[in-house]
């Protein structure tokens, strides 16, 4: 099922759910600058044997509205979204399932929101600014210098093949050097995302979103709620020892490392992602 789902006066969010619909739902919240088209298919298909799974593009990403500039927002303002998908779809409680910039946005439901999850999972992302350094003086690691060279020519404009090139370069550098870089598994996914968003180029809104409400790192040693920290070691953006203190900052969290994944979800990750994703589930739904 696809609909849109209006968040604010004039913006709409492209909205699948696929699965039993009254099955408990397992909401995925994508990273920065992408379509939700990006979590895969079979990821998807996976999941929804069990459960209501849906996804989302976010403002100013694939079929959802782009008008930053006319309707500026925040980062939290971007979470709040998920919530109004969750309203929206008639779902009082989910399991969130973040990557990346998705992995901050679950990060501060936990904090915020805490009676709208039944669990959550964290892929590819640091624990929030302010979380506390450990004792041993272990705190976040940086992000690879060489990225922000690359990515500061993120949003030149291109004709459309030199976007999909520009974009299949951006997942090869993601995807890390131990599962072997499928180009043309790339090529289809980012031409399969270009025929659903009817366009080619990158909006630089995300990264004129105020983060500063994210900030709430403090509070992550009080959240209550299952959370699976998933490490992902050859992540250029996310060193593992970054997933490490977040896991070791949550209270009720659970660390599993999924070998050779990097920032990206090639085909190769998708029966290890899907294991640790509904083994989590699950012991939730146990507990």
């Amino acid at each position: 099922m696809e609909r849109f789902v209006e968040v604010a006066e004039g913006v709409s969010l492209w909205v699948e759910s696929r699965g039993p619909e009254d099955a408990p739902a397992v909401l995925l919240i994508m990273g920065s600058t992408v379509s939700g088209r990006v979590w895969p298919d079979e990821l998807v298909d996976l999941l929804a044997r069990r459960y209501r799974v849906i996804r989302y593009d976010h403002r100013d990403t694939g079929a959802s509205t782009w008008a930053f500039d006319r309707v500026p927002y925040s980062a939290t303002r971007m979470a709040e979204d998920a919530l109004a998908i969750l309203d929206a779809l008639g779902i009082e409680r989910a399991h969130v399932v973040g990557l990346s910039l998705g992995g901050f946005l679950v990060q501060w439901l936990l904090v915020t929101h805490p009676e709208r999850l039944l669990g959550a999972t964290v892929i590819g992302a640091p624990a929030l600014e302010g979380a506390p350094a450990r004792a041993n003086g272990t705190a976040r690691a940086p992000i690879d210098p060489g990225l922000y060279e690359f990515w500061s020519h993120m949003f030149e404009p291109r004709d459309r093949e030199a976007q999909i090139e520009w974009k299949i370069e951006n997942w090869r550098r993601l995807n890390g050097k131990v599962i072997p870089f499928d180009a043309e598994e790339f090529r289809a996914l980012e031409r399969r995302i270009i025929a659903h968003s009817g366009r080619h180029d990158t909006s630089d809104a995300h990264a004129r979103a105020d983060p500063s409400g994210l900030a709430r790192g403090a509070e992550l040693v009080h959240v209550t709620v299952p959370t699976l920290v998933i490490a992902t070691p050859e992540d250029p953006t996310n060193p593992e020892s970054n997933s490490r203190f977040l896991a070791e900052t949550l209270p009720r969290s659970t660390l599993v490392t999924i070998d050779g994944m990097g920032h990206a979800i090639p085909r190769a990750v998708v029966p290890p992602l899907a294991a640790a994703l509904l083994n989590h589930f699950e012991a939730v739904g146990r507990r």
